[in-house]
């Protein structure tokens, strides 16, 4: 079945598993192109798990369907099998083999027709493991053996790189470290990557998608997501000058929706929280109205939503995200023309 979205190398159309009268996963639709990280968000038994099984073949869906580069994985899962590297939370290692040697095992396994010592040791030198090829698993640390479970789903160069909690159990260094991986490994395939660590979405990933209850609830770039689920038109200002000099400075410009104080930070400053009236765009009008005050603005931003406030907002709140989830369908329609 050919691919239907310009670009796309992971589809998941109107996906459904049930068990027994449970919906595990409901009526997910999304999209994936090729250079792009996906980060995969919700709570535990959200259903993740499910449709990243599904993807890979493991599990077969009750009704809709999953494609890869344009294989149906129900249709040809052997083929599919070819195109996804996986790399479960608990990497499935051999802790009695060299690295290299299980590299080895890998490649054979997966009947790979690469030649086999250029493509291992570029594997390696790619997750930075080349240093320890003749090491025994077992006497690897936590952030190597991860490295090693990468290289693995590597084996074979895939198109798509399936990732479930790669960095978990991991230190702050080595976190790091693999999340660099990740980004170059992502720039010419397509990456899902299914974590807790929201920091760590924020850092690597290009869109995100949320689902809750086996449903798609919020699928787009971070900074869609916080204006589409935030307040609009919200800066946090920053001035040189007292609350009152502030304050009245603020109320003379025309246009602002509210202004409120929030606190004294630093010497001889004062923060306030402003909000511009829809449509409006006061940030010039503002920078003018200091200056010739001679207050000067130390700090002007806008007070966006993190990843955290999205995903408890839109995970909390059931009303939200149902109407989210009914005009996920649009959104996601907008999203891929912005992709």
């Amino acid at each position: 079945m050919a691919s239907t979205t310009e670009n796309a190398v992971i589809e998941i159309c109107e996906l459904t598993k049930k068990y027994g009268s449970k919906k595990a996963v409901d009526n997910i639709s999304l999209s994936v192109k090729r250079g792009e990280v996906l980060g995969f968000l919700g709570p535990n038994g959200a259903g993740k798990s499910t449709t990243m099984n599904i993807l890979t073949g493991y599990i077969s869906a009750t009704s809709g369907k999953a494609l890869v580069d344009g294989t149906d994985v129900l249709e040809d899962p052997k083929t599919v099998k070819t195109k996804i590297g996986y790399l479960p939370e608990n990497p499935p290692l051999y802790f009695d083999m060299t690295v290299l040697e299980y590299l080895n095992f890998v490649y054979e396994l997966k009947k790979v027709t690469l030649s086999r010592k250029k493509h291992i040791e570029e594997i390696m030198k790619t997750v930075k493991i080349d240093g320890v090829a003749d090491r025994m698993i077992k006497n690897l640390s936590k952030g190597y053996k991860q490295r090693v479970g990468l290289a693995q789903a590597l084996i074979g160069n895939p198109e798509v790189l399936i990732l479930d909690e790669p960095t978990v159990g991991l230190d702050p260094k080595q976190i790091i470290e693999i999340r660099d991986v990740i980004k170059v490994l992502g720039k010419d395939r397509t990456v899902i990557l299914s974590t807790h660590i929201l920091q760590e979405v924020t850092a690597v990933c290009d869109r995100v998608a949320i689902i809750n209850h086996g449903k798609l609830i919020a699928m787009d770039s971070l900074k869609n997501l916080s204006a589409r689920f935030g307040e609009k038109g919200m800066y946090l200002i920053r001035a040189l000058g007292t609350k009152s000099a502030v304050k009245e400075l603020l109320e003379s410009i025309e246009g602002l929706k509210s202004i409120r104080y929030i606190s004294s930070t630093e010497p001889d400053t004062v923060d306030f929280k402003i909000a511009f009236k829809d449509g409006l765009d006061l940030r010039k009008r503002i920078f003018e109205v200091f200056a010739s005050a001679n207050l000067p603005i130390l700090e002007f931003k806008s007070l966006d939503l993190t990843l955290e406030e999205i995903f408890i907002k839109v995970t909390n709140d059931e009303n939200l995200a149902q109407v989210a989830a009914k005009n996920n369908e649009k959104g996601a329609a907008e999203d891929e023309s912005n992709i």
